[in-house]
């Protein structure tokens, strides 16, 4: 499979690895030096361009690529809320592939499957109240994390007791509270707290690097290349339906 990538940070670089460990090829490299390259011939010529940049960049990125004829898959959060019917549109509409999901490592697909069970077995005890709270680097531009955001949509989704999430400490009682903590180089920390007076609940999922995130993003270009339209995590992992 031809391979491009669009960002070549700590990610990017940690996908060529993974990916030319698996056979692939990658055709074109595009960072923030060169993004003219996305019009380019070698460009033109993958079979699938992985995308990790900035809520900033994403929404074009995907654009350019799908004007280029090339499958996208995209791990850039903090960029979809906005467009998400706009991308739904170009791929039933017009032909266009996207694969985009706000976490691609396996650990946090089981995990996310385990957050869903559990919240689901919970909404029959009203006595214990969620949090969600999220650790990520320093350098992570959104906040809440789009993993959390992911996993709080599923809470909500699942007990009957909230009705929206929001990103202060102090939550009103049908409210969701998701903390965001920057710290040092973390890759991840995710943890869903269940408390009541007699006892607590907790499931975390802690990434101890970037390469199951990548090995993901890779397995996902791999999928993604030989289906059409809007794609994610459900997709590939069917555990999680």
């Amino acid at each position: 499979m031809k391979i491009a990538l669009i960002g070549y940070g700590k990610m990017g670089k940690e996908i060529e690895r993974i990916a030319r460990n698996r056979g692939h090829e990658i055709v074109c490299i595009i960072d923030i030096d060169n993004p003219e390259a996305l019009a380019s011939e070698a460009f033109r010529a993958a079979d699938v361009a992985i995308e990790f940049t900035n809520p900033a960049s994403a929404y074009d990125n995907c654009l350019k690529a799908f004007a280029a004829g090339v499958k996208v898959v995209s791990g850039s959060t903090g960029w979809i809320e906005n467009h998400r019917d706009e991308m739904a549109d170009y791929c039933t509409r017009q032909g266009k592939t996207l694969f985009w999901s706000s976490n691609f490592s396996l650990g946090v697909a089981i995990f996310s499957a385990l957050n869903t069970c559990l919240a689901k077995m919970m909404n029959r005890f009203p006595a214990y109240d969620v949090s969600l709270t999220e650790t990520h680097h320093v350098h992570k531009l959104d906040a809440p994390s789009g993993t959390a955001i992911t996993l709080a949509e599923s809470l909500l989704a699942n007990l009957d007791r909230k009705t929206r999430w929001v990103k202060e400490a102090a939550a009103a009682p049908d409210e969701l509270p998701i903390h965001s903590i920057r710290q040092g180089e973390v890759p991840g920390i995710h943890t869903i707290r269940y408390e009541s007076e007699a006892d607590s609940i907790s499931i975390t999922h802690d990434a101890k690097n970037r390469s199951g995130f990548a090995l993901g993003a890779v397995l996902a270009a791999e999928y993604t290349a030989a289906h059409e339209g809007l794609l994610g995590m459900n997709d590939l992992f069917t555990f999680l339906n």
